[in-house]
C-alpha cells in the first residue's frame, strides 16, 4: 500500500491547481456575458436611436461611445499581452488550441483589416475636409478605429490559440468587452450603409414621401449637418470611397468577434494530447494537386460572368424603366442558375458522404461548434427575406416575369442554403483522409492531463499500412465506430475538393453583389407594392446583413472543408 501512494499525484500532477480554477468557470462566464449584454444593449440603443430624424440622439454621441469603447479595449489588449509575455508559458498559457484561429481565418482578418484601415483614411479625409464645422470626435473616431484595428489584428494573430489560465474572470470579461466593441462597430457600420442605400434608392426613384419615413443618410438631428455640405470633388471621392469599403469593415468586425468568442471559450480549458495536436493541413504546393479541376474552372467561370452581370446591373438599374427591368431579369436569371447549380453540387457532396467511410470526429471543438451555429443562425436572415418575398409574390395581384423570377429565386435561395449547410456541417465532422486516428477520450479531463499506460503499448497489434482500422470498438467507452480510412487522392476526396472550390467561388460572387450595393429587393416593385416601402426597407435592412455575413462565413468554412478533404 505504501508503494501506491506516490502514484496518485504522479498520474495527474496539475490536479491541485486546476480544481479551484474550474469551480467558478460558469460563474465567470456568466459575469462576462452579463457585462457584454448590458454594454451591447446600451450601444445598440444609441446607434439605433441616432438613426432616426426625430430622436435627439446625435451621431457625435455614437462616435464618442464607440471611441471610448475602442480605447478601453486597446488598453485591455496591451494588459493581456504584457501579462502573458511576463508570465512563463506553463503558468499563463499552458496549452494552445490547434483548431482555433486557422491560417485562412487569420489571413482573412488581415485582409479585411487592411481594407478597414483604407476606409479609415477615406473617412478621416472626408471629415477633415470640413473640419471647421465638424466636431472633433468625428475626426478622432476613424483615427481611434485605425489604432484599434492594428492592435486587435496583431493580438488575434498571435494569441488566437491561447488557453489562458491566469486571472480567468478578468480575461473573460476583457474578451467579452472586446467582442462587444466589435459588434457595436459592426452595427454602426451596418446602420450607416443602410442609411446610405435607403437615401440613394429614395432619391433615384423619386420616393419623397417614403424617403421621409426612411432613414436619412446623415444621422438625424446633427446640429452641424446643414453647414457641412460636401461640395468639392475631393470630399465626394472620400465620401463615396469609405461607403464602398464598408463591407470589408463589416466582415472584419464579425471575423474578429468569432475569434474572440473562441478565445473566451478556451479560457481555463485543459487539453489532452489528441486535442492539443496539430490538425491536418496540406502544403501550399499541393493545394490544387488532387482535384479534377472541373469545380474550380466552372466556379471561376460563374465568378467572372457574375462580376460582369453585377457591373451591368449597377449601370442600368438606375436608368429608364425598360433598361432597369432588363437589368433585373439578367440579375435574377444569373442568380437562379448559380443557386440551382450550387444546390445540385451540395446534394452531390452529401451523397458522396454516404459512401465515405472516414472516421467521424466527435471531440469537443469550440471552433467547429461556433461555425455550425453561425452558419445556421446567419442563414435565418436570408430565409426571412425569401419567405417575405414568397408571400408577396404569391398573394400579390400582378403575374409578370419579374414576379415569377423573384419567386423562383426565393425558393432556390432557401434550398441552396439548406443543402449547403448540411454539406458543410457534415464535412467539418469528418476526419481528414490518411490522418492519424486519435484513440484518446473525446471528453476533456476535469483535472489535468490524461496519460496512457506504457505497459499496454506492447499488447497493441501492428498497424497495417493502408487501408487501416482505426478507433475503438463501438462497445468501448467512447462509442466510436471502427472505420476504414480512405487513402488520400481517392476519387471521392478529389470530388469533394472540386465541390468545395466550386461552392467557395460561387459564395464569393454572391457576397460581392449585395455587399457592394445590389438591392433588387427595392428595384423590383413586387415586394415594395405589397408591403410598402417603409416595412419592406426595415425587413431588408435588418435581415440582409446576416445574409451577407453568411456568404463570407461559408467561404471560410468551405476553405476548411477543402483542406480536410
Amino acid at each position: 500500500m505504501s508503494e501506491e501512494l506516490p502514484s496518485g499525484p504522479k498520474e495527474s500532477p496539475p490536479a491541485p491547481r486546476a480544481a479551484p480554477r474550474e469551480v467558478w468557470k460558469k460563474g465567470g462566464r456568466l459575469l462576462s456575458v452579463l457585462l457584454a449584454v448590458n454594454v451591447l444593449l446600451f450601444a445598440c440603443t444609441l446607434i439605433s436611436g441616432g438613426a432616426f430624424n426625430r430622436v435627439a440622439v446625435y451621431d457625435t454621441n455614437v462616435f464618442a461611445l464607440l471611441t471610448a469603447m475602442m480605447l478601453l479595449a486597446v488598453l485591455w489588449i496591451f494588459f493581456y499581452l504584457l501579462r502573458t509575455v511576463r508570465c512563463p508559458d506553463a503558468d499563463a498559457v499552458p496549452c494552445r488550441d490547434a483548431h482555433a484561429g486557422p491560417i485562412w481565418l487569420r489571413g482573412g482578418l488581415v485582409l479585411f483589416g487592411v481594407c478597414t484601415l483604407v476606409m479609415d483614411v477615406f473617412k478621416t479625409g472626408y471629415y477633415s475636409s470640413s473640419s471647421e464645422c465638424q466636431p472633433a470626435v468625428k475626426i478622432l473616431y476613424p483615427l481611434t478605429q485605425a489604432v484599434f484595428v492594428i492592435v486587435q489584428t496583431y493580438f488575434l494573430c498571435v494569441s488566437a490559440k491561447d488557453c489562458v489560465h491566469t486571472h480567468l474572470d478578468l480575461t473573460r470579461c476583457g474578451l467579452m468587452f472586446t467582442l462587444t466593441t466589435n459588434l457595436a462597430t459592426w452595427m454602426a457600420a451596418v446602420v450607416d450603409e443602410s442609411l446610405h442605400q435607403a437615401h440613394s434608392l429614395s432619391s433615384s426613384h423619386g420616393n419623397t414621401s417614403d424617403a421621409c419615413l426612411a432613414l436619412d443618410m446623415e444621422r438625424a438631428g446633427s446640429p452641424v449637418r446643414e453647414d457641412c455640405s460636401c461640395n468639392t470633388a475631393v470630399c465626394q471621392i472620400f465620401q463615396q470611397g469609405y461607403f464602398y469599403l464598408y463591407p470589408f469593415n463589416i466582415e472584419y468586425s464579425l471575423f474578429a468577434s468569432t475569434m474572440l468568442y473562441v478565445m473566451w471559450k478556451n479560457v481555463g480549458r485543459l487539453l489532452t494530447s489528441s486535442t492539443h495536436g496539430h490538425r491536418h493541413t496540406p502544403s501550399l504546393l499541393s493545394l490544387f494537386r488532387e482535384t479534377f479541376y472541373a469545380g474550380p474552372i466552372l466556379g471561376l467561370m460563374l465568378f467572372v460572368v457574375g462580376l460582369a452581370i453585377f457591373i451591368v446591373y449597377e449601370v442600368q438599374v438606375s436608368g429608364e424603366r425598360g433598361s432597369a427591368q432588363q437589368a433585373l431579369v439578367l440579375y435574377y436569371s444569373f442568380n437562379i442558375v448559380c443557386l440551382g447549380l450550387m444546390t445540385l453540387v451540395s446534394l452531390s457532396g452529401s451523397v458522396i458522404y454516404r459512401f465515405d467511410r472516414r472516421a467521424m470526429d466527435h471531440r469537443k471543438n469550440p471552433t467547429r461548434s461556433l461555425d455550425m451555429a453561425l452558419l445556421v443562425g446567419a442563414a435565418l436572415g436570408q430565409y426571412a427575406i425569401s419567405y417575405y418575398s414568397i408571400v408577396a409574390t404569391v398573394a400579390g395581384t400582378p403575374r409578370e416575369l419579374l414576379a415569377g423570377l423573384s419567386l423562383t429565386h426565393a425558393l432556390l435561395m432557401i434550398a441552396q442554403q439548406t443543402f449547403q449547410n448540411v454539406f458543410i456541417i457534415e464535412s467539418l465532422h469528418r476526419a481528414p483522409p490518411g490522418a492519424e486516428p486519435h484513440g484518446t477520450a473525446a471528453e476533456e479531463p476535469c483535472h489535468g492531463l490524461t496519460f496512457a499506460s506504457p505497459d499496454t503499448l506492447h499488447t497493441l497489434p501492428a498497424r497495417p499500412p493502408a487501408p487501416r482500422l482505426v478507433g475503438p470498438s463501438p462497445a468501448g467507452p467512447l462509442g466510436a465506430a471502427s472505420v476504414i480510412l480512405a487513402p488520400r487522392g481517392h476519387w471521392r476526396c478529389r470530388c469533394l475538393k472540386d465541390i468545395s472550390l466550386f461552392l467557395l467561388l460561387c459564395n464569393i460572387i454572391l457576397w460581392i453583389m449585395p455587399a457592394f450595393g445590389a438591392r433588387p429587393h427595392f428595384s423590383n416593385t413586387v415586394e415594395v407594392d405589397f408591403y410598402g416601402y417603409s416595412l419592406w426597407a426595415a425587413i431588408v435592412n435588418v435581415c440582409l446583413p446576416f445574409g451577407i455575413f453568411y456568404r463570407m462565413h461559408a467561404v471560410s468554412s468551405l476553405l476548411e472543408v477543402y483542406m480536410l478533404s
